[in-house]
């Protein structure tokens, strides 16, 4: 499941699994670099939405392959060091419809209301749901009676899906929404939405810029309101951000001729950025987004995808090309780097191939990690290089909803063993084992195949 190893140097191809064009330098690239910061999250998100609240970020996001039955929901105080939750609402369960169809959970959208409260725009079932809290951690409750605020057949033949809220200067909302089929013919409608943030203030109107295709977003800088959009089809090396240029938050909105603003850089492992969400930190801009996990295309076929983010620079009524990175930008007012850990040397009873190994649950860096074979019980161990007093540990799992159990074992020598604990059903990120007090050895010995995209031991 996990991605990518930085031990092998492997070449940009090899990565990419064939997608590098012709010609292109065959050389080590930067994501595999340990400590670097992008991916933000640890694990395979899409489509993320952000906020700040009482000194914590928030980030609402798809859970891959292709959304869950709820949403993920990570909180940070430093931007660096994540945790992870699942919203009590929506469920694909709580949030159906008779036009409701089988797709999961996607593309949130929360927003602070004049009222104070927090609103959430989501897809479910390929509709948009409307839901209510007084903080961002919830507890949330549908607004709108158990009925889509958009439901699926409002539009025939287009995708009432990616909803995204902007709230102007005077307080006025308005509501961004609409894809295409079959990663095509992709539409953008808004409506202004009254004060109750549910109902329409009038009729929704088509804006549609020219290479659309979904995942709108809108933001307002110097007087100017900037939508921007993906375009493309996220599961090949086509999805990129585009964005157009208007006088009012109804449009109409005109591309300029230096789009796309981030898109495919292949040569440096950047695959198919997209489905993004502009964000603010001490008077610099910042565009949050989704791309491939590596090695592109995936040896399961299954799509899936981590957050990132990268600075965004407004000139006027432009924007300025980002140029994607995989140490990701110094944001003000939070931490420069994740907490580090104290050292240790990783090693495992057995590996799934050599993309994955054991080290790479120690490099600080969530596009790599360890991962056992595909059947049979696996340990993997920390040698801290002499007995010392070892504190708890995080276990950052790739896959937080899948419950894993576990038995924690501490040895002097590396022969005999003592059992710390046994612990059962564990979810989430991280997931925190107690301290053994003084060893030199600590493993964890889980019952069935793991993926662990980190093992740190704060200091």
């Amino acid at each position: 499941m996990i991605r990518l190893a930085a031990a092998l140097c492997l070449t940009g191809a090899a990565l990419l699994g064939g997608v590098v064009p012709a010609g292109a330098a065959q050389k080590e690239t930067a994501a595999l670099d340990p400590g670097a910061r992008n991916p933000v999250l640890p694990g395979y998100f899409a489509d993320p939405s952000i906020g700040h609240y009482e000194g914590e970020w928030f980030v609402f996001a798809t859970e891959d392959p292709w959304g869950g039955d709820r949403l993920g929901l990570w909180r940070s105080r430093n931007f660096r060091d994540w945790t992870f939750s699942e919203p009590n609402w929506p469920t694909k369960l709580a949030a159906s419809s008779a036009t409701s169809n089988k797709s999961k959970v996607w593309a949130p959208s929360v927003v602070r209301g004049r009222d104070g409260r927090f609103w959430m725009y989501v897809s479910v079932g390929s509709e948009v749901w409307v839901g209510v809290a007084d903080h961002p951690a919830g507890p949330w409750r549908d607004a709108n009676g158990g009925r889509p605020l958009i439901p699926g057949n409002y539009r025939p033949g287009f995708h009432m899906i990616d909803a995204e809220a902007f709230i102007d200067d005077d307080g006025t909302a308005y509501l961004y929404w609409g894809s295409g089929l079959n990663w095509v013919n992709g539409r953008c409608f808004v409506v202004r939405l009254k004060p109750d943030m549910v109902t329409f203030d009038g009729e929704p109107q088509d804006v549609t810029p020219t290479h659309y295709f979904e995942g709108p977003f809108l933001f307002k800088r110097g007087g100017r309101y900037f939508l921007t959009y993906s375009w493309g089809n996220t599961t090949k090396d086509t999805y990129q951000v585009r964005y157009a240029v208007g006088s009012s938050p109804l449009g109409p909105f005109t591309e300029p001729e230096d789009t796309p603003i981030l898109a495919t850089d292949a040569a440096r492992s950047v695959i198919s950025p997209g489905h993004h969400a502009v964000f603010a930190a001490g008077g610099q801009d910042f565009i949050l987004y989704h791309r491939q996990a590596l090695p592109f295309p995936s040896a399961d076929g299954k799509v899936r995808r981590q957050v990132a983010v990268d600075r965004l620079v407004v000139e006027g009524d432009r924007l300025r090309v980002v140029r994607p990175t995989h140490d990701g930008p110094d944001i003000p007012g939070t931490a420069t780097r994740r907490r580090a850990g104290q050292p240790v040397r990783l090693s495992a009873s057995a590996v799934l191939d050599a993309a994955h190994a054991a080290a790479l649950a120690g490099d600080d860096n969530y596009a790599t990690g360890w991962a056992s074979p595909a059947q049979g019980s696996a340990w993997l161990q920390a040698d801290a290089g002499r007995r010392r007093r070892m504190g708890a540990s995080e276990l950052r799992v790739a896959d937080p909803l899948t419950p894993i159990s576990l038995r924690l074992l501490a040895s002097d020598d590396g022969r005999q063993w003592r059992t710390v604990g046994e612990m059962k059903d564990l979810s989430g990120s991280p997931i925190l084992l107690p301290s053994p007090g003084p060893a030199r050895y600590l493993r964890i010995a889980f019952d069935g195949p793991a993926a662990i995209l980190e093992w740190s031991f704060p200091r």
